[in-house]
């Protein structure tokens, strides 16, 4: 029996896949190839401006007074702002607004934004900045976040009594979740095996090849437009219209081609705001293009995280009861700071069975870059902590790492216990996997000293159940547009950052109405003409678009089959649309192309247009931050790590990659294996060469992709994808995410590997050649002071 949706339609699967599940280039990867494809500095307007920042160079101080006349009076300047230009903060998060466009009474850390100048170029505007005069009274700066955990005074960011006692915060803790589920006591005291220990996970960055990049341009009938490098269109809309005090109908926001994210584009930035204000002040184009510097300064990179972790588990493998202690090193600023802090606990209860488990992380402040979501955000430092610990809970056991996982994993269509619902779960098939491609049984603890295997598992996201602010609207909406030509145009506020999310809707759509992909034309992130979309973060655009955009799709095609079973005087179950021609399945020779079935049905409908929407099911646990980490569907992922140890150099070398992601159907195999490998390089390269880090005087020790470290393709590993397909029930065709999940084990499969290779534990990050000669030390002397015929590591 054919597949029938809820608009009564066949689905496409019940005939077989024209264009889903067939790998194909991106939709705008020939402009990229060539050149033509418009990024946000590539926009030159008529009589435009430069914008350069006036930035801190404390860590932590007032602004006693800011003198601007200097820089005004410079031939070639047209406007200098400060922070009283704009003095509504704002947060990405609504509950923790704490951000201004410019520093208004006073600096968090070195770079902060204070003053900002439109210049008739970058030379003029640089040196307009020279002459500003700014009186700062310095105060202590918070570097530590231990610090700033048990030093109230002075207050990175001033708490009233009302929101202290709101909120329990006190003193510079951004954020602090208790939350226990299950005895946890009575768990580990029941174990036979109990592994505690420590791990530090630094910080990290994004390096987006593109830099951050606003333009703006106010028109004579007093509409504002912002093209910039985002990845959330809408967000950035609503908090213009919020700091500028404009009605949101007044503001138009366009994200170009991006050039790169990773999540390091997922927060409203000063430049957007200022560049708009400078184009309102001026009456010209006003664009700001961030310098590498300045990027590695605005940062909302990977939480440094310290971290305790206590697992119990019985001789057979099976865990008891999980507990973990957090102290997270948020930076200057909330960015989605509060989210983290749950995040951090909340993600890490699958793909294996917790029968009981607690988490107490508390994020701080501290007078550096702000943190925010780096790839995997908030989950990929407890990931990293809690599976090296897994391998040394099956090393005290005498287990095979794989089959411990084995043993705990927690199976499809269940709940795990802090209420998240699991619908497909092919992490079995992914152990499965990686095990036979690298010839784990074979292989693992019989490589020569030096080199070694290491596995390790994960589960993220497919998009979030909770929208950014609250509220009850679809979280994605799609319009169709059917031309007379045969084109159908996709409108779509979805914000493709080189993920692919365009070419995705275009396959969609051109799988449910039987076109040609080049029938399809997609036009996206563009706040004037397309529906709302939350934006590219939480790996939900996939799973969201997709189904809003197979909503439409299938509403349209609805009418277009309609029209010609009412034409041809048969049986809509007989009209079937594919290859561009609409045909009737009972007399092949009864058929027309998709054009003249859009006429029939333009003539029978008026014009030809649709709409589709999406939004999750409610989810998550009965508890205050049940919802935080609850997602309609769950990837999920396993790797084997393949590395050598240089003993005597300390130098780590992963040589292979074997990445197993169940993402529930690959709708673009090709664009799934390169998530795939993407996160996995991306995550290696977190391991062994990475960190974003400041001096002792809050400056940071290297803002360059001279001196920040990232791996050339003569670093790269060989890393295999390996696509393992669950078909969720709720995802589009059963798609789930690929772009962030695959980042997780790599870093603890790296640790795994090295104890494999060489006998250390690796456990805290970075795995620098240094750590590396300090681990083989402290073994060499444990072992000469082991007796002989008594054992030894």
């Amino acid at each position: 029996m054919a597949a029938r949706d809820k608009h009564g339609v066949d689905a496409p699967w019940s005939a077989g896949f024209q264009v889903v599940g067939r790998p194909s280039r991106k939709i705008d990867g020939l402009a990229k190839a060539v050149g033509h494809a418009v990024y946000a500095d590539d926009i030159t307007l008529p009589g435009m401006l430069h914008t350069k920042f006036l930035r801190s160079p404390h860590p932590h101080a007032k602004i006693r007074s800011i003198d601007t006349s200097k820089a005004l009076a410079l031939d070639g300047v047209h406007a200098v702002i400060t922070g009283e230009c704009m003095p509504i903060k704002y947060g990405v998060i609504p509950w923790t607004p704490d951000e201004n466009a410019l520093a208004t009474d006073k600096v968090r850390f070195i770079g902060d934004e204070v003053a900002a100048v439109a210049a008739i170029d970058e030379d003029t505007a640089n040196a307009a900045l020279e002459l500003i005069d700014v009186d700062y009274e310095v105060l202590h700066a918070f570097l530590d976040p231990d610090e700033a955990l048990t030093r109230q005074d002075p207050q990175i960011h001033e708490q009233s009594e009302a929101n202290k006692k709101k909120r329990g915060h006190r003193g510079n803790v951004s954020k602090h979740v208790d939350l226990e589920f299950g005895d946890v006591d009575a768990a580990l005291d029941a174990a036979d095996v109990l592994i505690e220990d420590e791990y530090t996970f630094h910080g990290t960055t994004h390096a987006a090849i593109e830099p951050h990049c606003a333009l703006a341009q106010a028109s004579p009938d007093g509409l504002l437009t912002v093209w910039s490098s985002t990845q959330i269109t809408h967000y950035v809309h609503r908090a213009l219209a919020r700091v500028l005090e404009i009605d949101a109908s007044q503001i138009r926001v366009i994200q170009p081609c991006l050039g790169g994210a990773f999540g390091g584009k997922s927060d409203p930035f000063a430049l957007e705001f200022v560049v708009a204000k400078l184009a309102l002040l001026t009456g010209r184009p006003v664009k700001c293009l961030w310098t590498r510097e300045e990027v590695f300064y605005a940062h909302r990179g990977r939480h440094p995280m310290q971290m305790r972790y206590r697992t119990g588990a019985k001789k057979d493998g099976r865990l008891t009861g999980v507990d973990a202690k957090i102290l997270i090193d948020g930076g200057s600023y909330s960015s989605f700071g509060l989210v983290t802090t749950y995040y951090s606990g909340q993600l890490l209860t699958g793909p294996y069975d917790f029968p009981a488990y607690r988490f107490d992380s508390t994020r701080v402040f501290t007078n550096k870059p702000p943190c925010g979501p780096k790839r995997g955000h908030g989950s990929v430092q407890p990931r990293f902590a809690f599976e090296v610990q897994l391998d040394q809970v099956a090393e005290k056991l005498d287990l095979d790492p794989i089959e411990i996982r084995r043993i705990n994993f927690q199976g499809e269509n269940t709940q795990t216990v802090n209420g998240q619902r699991i619908t497909s779960n092919g992490f079995m098939e992914c152990l499965d996997e990686v095990e036979r491609a690298s010839r784990w049984k074979e292989r693992r603890g019989k490589l020569p000293r030096g080199r070694g295997l290491g596995v390790a598992g994960s589960m993220y996201i497919t998009g979030t159940n909770y929208p950014v602010y609250p509220n009850k609207l679809p979280q994605a909406g799609i319009q169709l547009q059917a031309d007379r030509s045969g084109l159908v145009t996709v409108f779509t506020g979805g914000n493709d950052i080189g993920q692919g999310s365009n070419s995705i809707a275009r396959a969609i759509v051109a799988e449910e109405l039987g076109l040609d992909p080049m029938s399809v034309r997609v036009v996206a992130a563009d706040t004037d003409l397309c529906p709302v979309d939350l934006g590219a973060y939480s790996s939900r655009v996939t799973f969201m678009v997709g189904n809003a955009t197979i909503d439409a799709a299938r509403k349209l095609r609805k009418l277009i089959v309609s029209a010609v079973a009412e034409a041809w005087e048969i049986e809509e179950k007989r009209v079937f649309m594919a290859r561009g021609e609409v045909f009737d399945l009972e007399s092949r020779n009864r058929r027309i192309t998709t054009r003249e079935a859009f006429h029939l049905a333009e003539e029978r409908y008026d014009t030809l247009g649709t709409t589709g929407a999406y939004n999750t099911p409610t989810l998550g646990g009965d508890y205050r931050g049940g919802t935080i980490g609850a997602s309609p569907a769950y990837s999920f992922t396993a790797h084997v790590v393949e590395a050598s140890v240089d003993e005597e150099t300390g130098r780590i070398t992963v040589e292979n990659c074997w990445i197993a992601h169940d993402c529930g159907r690959a709708l673009n195999p090709m664009l799934v294996a390169g998530q795939m490998e993407g996160s996995a390089y991306m995550g290696i390269a977190e391991a062994v060469m990475e960190e974003h880090a400041v001096n002792r005087f809050g400056l940071h020790a290297g803002p360059s992709l001279l001196d920040y470290r990232i791996p050339t393709s003569v670093d790269t590993p060989e890393l295999h994808a390996l696509i393992v397909e669950s078909l969720d029930p709720e995802g589009p065709y059963g798609a789930k995410e690929a772009g962030e999940g695959p980042l997780h084990p790599s870093i603890p499969a790296i640790s795994n590997a090295v104890f494999d290779a060489v006998g250390i534990r690796l456990t805290h990050l970075p795995f620098t050649p240094g750590k590396v000669l300090a681990a083989l030390r402290a073994q060499r002397s444990k072992n000469l002071a082991t007796p002989v015929g008594t054992g030894g590591a």
